[in-house]
């Protein structure tokens, strides 16, 4: 696939114990990129060259347990883990403190731990779709966002893991079509459906929310990076929400400003996007991150 002036292709980097599949794209400092659930690294590839363009190497890994990210052999699926896999990833790129990091939901959380618990490899930050500091825990108390989040709770009950395979993964397509209302995922449910398609793929992606609010394995070792990934965050920050985003309310991006506490950090509301904005509205997505960056 191709940028406009740059190539995206794909590789494979072991980091963490992980052998992560990569799209990767220019040179320079490392902008790493960390998507979501339901979603793939193919969902960065708007971005991608863009970052390129503007003098990085932008590496976007499908996270552990995607396709064709291998299945990680220790089972470990929260938060914290894949915070360390995202600083490991950046040892294994031997990438500088220059680096910058981006993340939409998952990814998000993901590049909140990284960024707190290695503050020292990150220089800038961006956070799309879940706020930072720790939002999460009190929308979840708020009947509005905990219906909206019904999902969440599905998840912990074995009867998902027949439902949501069920007609080609049609679950999946019921949650775009909530989440990015009016959107056209055609193109991007393809890449979504290859990475969670296969039994172990999906066990793994619906292990993400079962080490976050039910049985899930968690590691103790890793509890620091746990508690890191809900506290401020000291880099200068840009945080993203779709103004029509059906997973989590637009009117929950505001309560992220305690968690932005450099000067330079900002809240934006991307109009007439839902949850995965940067494929709805790339060339607006891709300003605001390349803009805040080159501040």
């Amino acid at each position: 696939m191709t940028g406009t002036d740059h190539t995206i292709t794909e590789g494979a980097i072991t980091a963490n114990g992980v052998t992560f599949a990569i799209l990767e794209c220019g040179t320079g400092p490392l902008a790493l990129c960390l998507h979501g659930f339901p979603d793939s690294a193919w969902s960065w590839r708007h971005l991608l060259p863009r970052l390129a363009e503007a003098g990085y190497h932008a590496v976007a890994p499908f996270m552990r347990g995607y396709a064709p990210t291998a299945v990680p052999d220790n089972g470990l699926y929260q938060t914290a883990a894949l915070a360390a896999d995202a600083v490991a990833l950046h040892t294994a790129l031997a990438a500088g403190p220059d680096a910058v990091i981006i993340g939409h939901d998952w990814g998000a959380l993901a590049t909140y731990g990284a960024a707190n618990s290695a503050p020292e490899l990150w220089n800038k930050v961006v956070g799309m779709a879940v706020p930072p500091g720790g939002v999460m825990s009190a929308a979840l108390l708020n009947p509005v966002q905990l219906q909206r989040s019904w999902y969440m709770f599905f998840f912990q009950h074995g009867l998902s893991d027949i439902v949501v395979p069920m007609n080609d993964l049609a679950f999946i397509d019921h949650l775009w079509s909530q989440w990015s209302p009016g959107f056209d995922a055609t193109n991007d449910l393809i890449y979504v459906k290859n990475a969670l398609r296969h039994p172990a793929n999906l066990a793994a992606a619906l292990g993400y929310y079962r080490a976050s609010l039910g049985a899930g394995l968690r590691d103790p070792a890793l509890e620091p990076i746990q508690t890191a990934t809900n506290a401020p965050l000291a880099q200068p920050t840009l945080y993203l929400h779709g103004a029509d985003d059906g997973c989590i309310g637009v009117e929950w991006a505001d309560n992220a400003r305690p968690a932005l506490t450099h000067a330079l950090s900002q809240i934006e509301v991307v109009e007439g996007a839902g949850h995965f904005m940067q494929v709805e509205r790339p060339n607006e997505v891709n300003r605001l991150i390349v803009e805040f960056l080159a501040r």
